[in-house]
């Protein structure tokens, strides 16, 4: 079986990772966040973001301090238009009255929902 793009990515990653902190808890955040920098989660899956760069304020701030709350992969710093187009995509009732932040909130729970089938 053939694995998509973003696992290469987050397998090299993890590769990486491992080497520079051993196996564990940090590794893996490493490597998630290496991934969240390229790739957004739509769904049940990871679709390459149209520019690298932190997804949320919790990537933004970085370190192992970080403040802010995690968009878990949702790209809030994608433009609304986008955003809009990611929830029709998911089939997302009432997207069109939503502003920015409802919508990175509708995702999540969308993409949530679509990972535990």
């Amino acid at each position: 079986m053939r694995r998509s793009h973003a696992e290469d990515h987050e397998a090299g990653a993890s590769h990486s990772a491992a080497e520079e902190y051993g196996e564990g808890e940090r590794a893996h955040r490493v490597a998630y966040s290496a991934l969240k920098h390229s790739y957004e989660k739509v769904g049940d899956h990871w679709e390459k973001k149209d520019h690298k760069g932190p997804s949320d304020e919790r990537a933004r701030s970085g370190g192992p301090n970080a403040r802010g709350k995690s968009a878990e992969g949702v790209d809030t710093q994608a433009t609304k238009k986008h955003l809009m187009d990611v929830a029709r995509r998911l089939d997302i009732r009432g997207r069109s009255t939503m502003n920015k932040g409802e919508l990175v909130e509708a995702i999540e729970k969308a993409n949530r929902r679509a990972s535990r089938r």
